[in-house]
């Protein structure tokens, strides 16, 4: 059995179309979403019906909750806020219904998701360093968690000590947890245009982040189509 985790897709139906290719190319059996289905780029209605349709487990994002609510976006940084109204004036009923319904945290089989932190998965906090990591380890209760929000990919092993681990892929051990940034699908902020997912082979004990090439130049044309502001078309290629 191999699960494809993926999230932060943000609304960016090529990169997750690449994504779900790759994985069945992997021979991944099962899908899971750490959240963010929306925000940013040009196709939220259909990125959630893909994920829906998929009936995979799901859990909420911050983009996926603010997208539902009906409270004011002044908090929010100018592209975030022009997004986000374009968002919410795009989402049909349904697929406010289904975002506002999403779990904050899931068990999946022997594995826990989450979309940013276990301590506080309301807050929106970020993991950035081993020392954010050090607090959602003590609310881990399975051996590995997968997160996102940072669109960063990241590797965090507790064992003795709290550690980075600096590769991409890592055999899990007995004794060990492990709290793992799957990276992002749709707007990775790394320096990597290219999307990201983990794979977690449940029979051979291993997690491994992949990058896949999708056609980003459809998507940023979508983006400008959509009236979105154009920085967002050209974020995505500079993987910031």
């Amino acid at each position: 059995m191999k699960y494809a985790i993926f999230g932060d897709i943000h609304a960016n139906l090529e990169a997750l179309e690449a994504v779900l290719e790759d994985a069945t190319k992997e021979n991944c059996t099962d899908h899971v979403c750490v959240g963010d289905i929306v925000g940013y780029a040009a196709n939220p209605c259909e990125c959630v019906e893909m994920v829906r349709t998929m009936g995979c487990p799901t859990v909420k994002g911050n983009h996926d909750e603010e997208a539902v609510l009906e409270t004011s976006l002044e908090g929010l940084n100018p592209l975030a806020k022009q997004a986000m109204e374009w968002t919410r004036n795009s989402l049909s009923p349904d697929d406010r219904d289904w975002l506002s319904n999403l779990k904050l945290v899931r068990q999946v089989r022997d594995f826990t998701i989450v979309h940013a932190t276990l301590d506080t998965p309301g807050g929106w906090t970020y993991v950035t360093n081993k020392f954010d990591a050090m607090a959602s380890f003590s609310y881990q209760f399975t051996q590995l968690c997968f997160y996102g929000h940072t669109h960063t990919p990241r590797i965090y092993v507790k064992g003795d000590s709290v550690d980075a681990v600096e590769e991409m892929s890592v055999d899990l051990e007995m004794g060990r947890k492990y709290f793992i940034n799957v990276g992002s699908t749709g707007q990775p902020r790394d320096g990597d245009w290219r999307a990201s997912y983990a794979i977690y082979d449940v029979e051979g004990q291993q997690v491994s982040i992949r990058r896949v090439r999708y056609n980003i130049e459809k998507a940023q044309e979508k983006i400008v189509a959509a009236g979105l502001p154009e920085m967002l078309a050209h974020r995505l290629a500079l993987g910031k």
